[in-house]
Order: structure tokens, then C-alpha cells, then sequence
């Protein structure tokens, strides 16, 4: 019988000494004797504000110094438009600091999306004024295989002064790029990387030939060559058809091209 009293003696009496401090840890009581007085942000803001930050942080701070959880504050401001990362800390006795790092943007991904220069897809509410950022796309899981081709096909066409400005794979497996003349280079699927390699060694010999014609579409789905369409020069005059016939203007010719 007393090593009964005596146990639940020792039981009362932690639950008098940890009670309070519960109480006082999950801001039961004495929340206002800690509250947070000063908060510390700081950023890039440049698509962030410091006050949308503020505004974020502020239902999360009610409850005093000790019983503000970091987690909920730091979901709150990941939430925002254009938050890559977000680091949250408690300064005794009553200071709240955040830093965060704003989303890079590198190209565009989709329709509606952007991929960062960390490679991840995030959403950009609104229109923001991002021009002249590559175009890619492809299915959920193909960013790294996108990026990787992206970055492999442009030092390829530089030596003939274009630029790759988009890429896209299908659901399928099958290759396009777009060139920042409008080009479109239709790869397919296999061999890619030298299917590239060849027909952009030939290109500059090829477009040279042409006399100012516009390449308008290179379909390189061949073993042993490419088909080429072409839009005429505009600026050159077409020639007089002979008087007894009135044929209809071409615009775009179509080039076989063999290696």
C-alpha cells in the first residue's frame, strides 16, 4: 500500500513540474508573455515580396516565442508564387527569421510552366515577362532527357549562327526542335544524338547552296540522308513563266538531301 501511495506521489507531482511546461510549449498559457515581436526576411525579392512574406508568416505567430512550430511557417511561405526554398529559425527572446531563394527561371516548360536552373517545374501565376526563354516540353519524368538534348543541340547548330529554341518529345519517344529562325527539325526517335551531329555539320554547305532560300522543315527520319523544305527568298523576283502558260506561284520546295 505504500509503494502505491508513494507512486502516485511521484506521478503528481511530474505531472505538476511537466503540465506547466506543456502548457506553456503549445501556447495554452502565457502566450502573451513570449509573443514575437520582430520578424527578420530576407531574399532576392524579385519576384517576392518582403510583404508577401509578412502577410504569409503573420497567423502563423500568434501563440508565443515557445510554442510557434517552424513547419507550418515554412509550408505558408513555400506557398508563394515563386519560392524555391525556404529556411525558417527563433532568436530568444522574440525575433523570427526567414531567408528564401527565389525560383531561377530557364526555360519555359509547356504551356503554362517554367523549369527552373535546378531543373525543377514550377508554376508562374499570371503572365510575367520572360522573353526569349527556350521552349521545352515534354512528358511528366523526360525534364532531364529534355534538358540534356537541349544542351547537347546547341553548341551543334552555333557554328552556323542559329540557335536552338525549342525542344519537344512526345508522348512516343519522337524528337522535335525548333530553331530561332522557325526552322522546324523533325528528329524521330533512335540515333538522335548523331542524327543531329550530321545533318548540322551539313547544314551551313546546304543553306549556302540555297542562295537565300529559308529553310522552313528538315525531317532527318532517313538511314542515309534528310528531307529538306524551302520557302523561296521573298526578295528575289520570281521568273517570267512563259507567255502561253500561267502557272500557280510555289512558295515552298521540297529537297532530298543523301549523305
Amino acid at each position: 500500500m505504500n509503494v502505491l501511495v508513494r507512486l502516485l506521489a511521484w506521478t503528481l507531482a511530474i505531472a505538476l513540474v511537466a503540465l506547466p511546461v506543456v502548457a506553456v510549449l503549445n501556447g495554452w498559457i502565457a502566450g502573451d508573455r513570449w509573443p514575437m515581436r520582430r520578424l527578420e526576411v530576407s531574399g532576392p525579392f524579385a519576384r517576392v515580396s518582403a510583404d508577401e512574406v509578412r502577410a504569409a508568416v503573420l497567423p502563423q505567430v500568434q501563440s508565443g516565442f515557445f510554442a510557434i512550430r517552424m513547419e507550418p511557417i515554412r509550408t505558408a511561405v513555400a506557398a508563394l508564387p515563386w519560392v524555391e526554398r525556404v529556411e525558417v529559425r527563433k532568436r530568444w527572446p522574440d525575433q523570427l527569421i526567414v531567408s528564401l531563394n527565389e525560383y531561377r527561371p530557364f526555360a519555359r516548360w509547356g504551356r503554362d510552366r517554367l523549369l527552373s536552373e535546378h531543373g525543377q517545374v514550377f508554376a508562374a501565376p499570371g503572365n510575367p515577362d520572360l522573353q526569349g526563354l527556350p521552349e521545352l516540353d515534354g512528358p511528366d519524368g523526360s525534364v532531364g532527357d529534355v534538358i540534356a538534348l537541349y544542351n547537347q543541340a546547341q553548341p551543334l547548330f552555333a557554328g552556323s549562327g542559329r540557335r536552338v529554341q525549342a525542344v519537344s518529345l512526345s508522348g512516343r519517344g519522337s524528337w522535335t526542335l525548333r530553331l530561332h529562325d522557325g526552322a522546324e527539325v523533325v528528329v524521330g526517335r533512335g540515333d538522335t544524338a548523331e542524327r543531329l551531329r550530321r545533318f548540322a555539320r551539313l547544314l551551313p554547305q546546304i543553306v549556302a547552296a540555297r542562295q537565300g532560300a529559308v529553310l522552313l522543315r528538315a525531317d532527318l527520319r532517313y538511314t542515309n540522308g534528310f528531307t529538306l523544305t524551302w520557302q523561296a527568298d521573298p526578295t528575289v523576283p520570281p521568273p517570267r513563266a512563259p507567255a502561253q502558260r500561267s502557272p500557280a506561284p510555289i512558295n515552298a520546295t521540297t529537297q532530298q538531301a543523301h549523305i
